[in-house]
C-alpha cells in the first residue's frame, strides 16, 4: 500500500467514521450522511484496512469506539472542521455572500426571527440562511451548523455566546380576565393556575420572590415545554404564564392576551447567538451577526453592544 495513502485517508472515509462515532450506530450516520447503511459499513471497514487499525467494537448491539478509534476521532475531528470552515471561507470570500447554517428555538424563530428576516434577504441578497433543525442543546461539531440560537445565561462551554433580547419577562392572562378572583397586584396570583415551562422550571419562584409575593406554591401547574404553547394555553384560558416580552409583544397589542399588571421583571435567561470561535470569521456569520444586534437594538432599545464578533454581551 503507498505510504502516502495510508497516512492521509480520504475525506469520505474520515466523515463516515467521524459520524459514526458521534451516533453509535451506522444506521444513524447513514442518514446524516444521505448514504446507505451498507456504504458507510463499507467505508468504516476501508478506512481500518488502511490504517491497519481496528476503530470499533461492538458492545451490547452499539458501535463502541476503542482507545485507539477515540484517540482518533478526537485528532481529526477538528481537522473536518477547520477544513469546512476554510472551504466555506473560500467560497464566501469573492462576492460576500454564500450559505449560513443555522437552528433557532422554534418559538423564537416563529415570533420574532422569522418576521424580521426579509430585512436581512433586502440587506444581504447574496447571503442564504439555511436552518438546520433544532436539536435539544448544540453541537458546532456538526459541519452544517454555523451558529445557535439559544436560551440560557449566556454559559455554554465552547460557545461564544452575544445577549439578543428575553431577559424582559412578562405576566399574561387570557384577554378576559374573570371578574373573581381579581388580578390587580402581584400577590393575585395565588388566585389562578400557574403555567409551568419545563425548561424554566423557576420563573414563578423568581417572581414571586422579586415581587415579594407569600403563600403560593410557584412550582405548581400544567407544565408546557415550548413558551408558544404557553401562549396559547394563556389563550385559551388555561392560566397565567411568564413569557419574554419580545415573543408576545404582538400578541397583547393584538388584545390575543392581556398584560393586567404593570410592573415589569429582568430575568437572568435570555437568548443568544451562539457560535464557535473557529468560524467567528466566516463573512456571512459576521453579516448576520451585526444585522441581528442591529434589529434587536432597533426593536427593544438594548444597551450598546460589542463591536468585535468574539466579544461578549453581559
Amino acid at each position: 500500500m503507498n505510504v502516502m495513502k495510508r497516512l492521509q485517508p480520504p475525506i469520505h472515509l474520515l466523515k463516515a467514521f467521524t459520524a459514526t462515532a458521534r451516533f453509535g450506530s451506522v444506521s444513524r450516520a447513514s442518514e446524516a450522511l444521505h448514504l446507505t447503511q451498507s456504504a458507510v459499513s463499507k467505508q468504516i471497514s476501508e478506512l481500518e484496512q488502511m490504517t491497519g487499525v481496528l476503530l470499533f467494537e461492538r458492545i451490547r448491539q452499539r458501535l463502541t469506539l476503542t482507545p485507539a478509534g477515540v484517540r482518533y476521532e478526537a485528532a481529526i475531528r477538528p481537522l473536518l472542521a477547520q477544513l469546512e470552515a476554510a472551504t466555506l471561507d473560500l467560497i464566501t470570500s469573492g462576492d460576500g455572500g454564500g450559505a449560513l447554517h443555522i437552528s433557532t428555538l422554534p418559538t423564537f424563530g416563529a415570533k420574532w426571527l422569522i418576521p424580521r428576516l426579509p430585512d436581512f434577504q433586502k440587506a444581504q441578497p447574496l447571503i442564504a440562511l439555511n436552518f438546520v433543525p433544532y436539536l435539544q442543546g448544540y453541537d458546532f461539531q456538526r459541519a452544517d451548523l454555523d451558529c445557535s440560537i439559544l436560551f440560557g445565561n449566556g454559559n455554554w462551554p465552547g460557545a461564544v455566546a452575544d445577549y439578543l433580547t428575553g431577559r424582559d419577562v412578562v405576566l399574561i392572562a387570557p384577554p378576559a380576565v374573570p371578574r373573581k378572583p381579581h388580578l390587580r397586584k402581584a400577590q393575585d396570583v395565588a388566585g389562578f393556575t400557574l403555567l409551568q415551562h419545563v425548561s424554566v422550571p423557576h420563573a414563578w419562584s423568581h417572581w414571586c420572590e422579586a415581587h415579594g409575593v407569600s403563600g403560593v406554591n410557584a412550582l405548581m401547574g400544567p407544565q408546557l415545554d415550548q413558551f408558544h404553547s404557553l401562549i396559547r394555553a394563556v389563550m385559551a384560558g388555561m392560566g397565567l404564564a411568564l413569557v419574554p416580552h419580545c415573543l408576545v409583544k404582538d400578541d397583547i397589542a393584538a388584545g390575543l392576551v392581556s398584560a393586567p399588571l404593570k410592573d415589569g421583571y429582568m430575568d437572568e435567561m435570555g437568548y443568544y447567538l451562539c457560535y464557535p470561535e473557529s468560524r467567528s470569521h466566516l463573512k456571512p456569520l459576521i453579516s448576520f451577526r451585526q444585522w441581528l444586534l442591529d434589529a434587536v437594538n432597533k426593536v427593544d432599545g438594548q444597551a450598546p453592544y460589542p463591536d468585535t464578533i468574539t466579544g461578549k454581551n453581559p
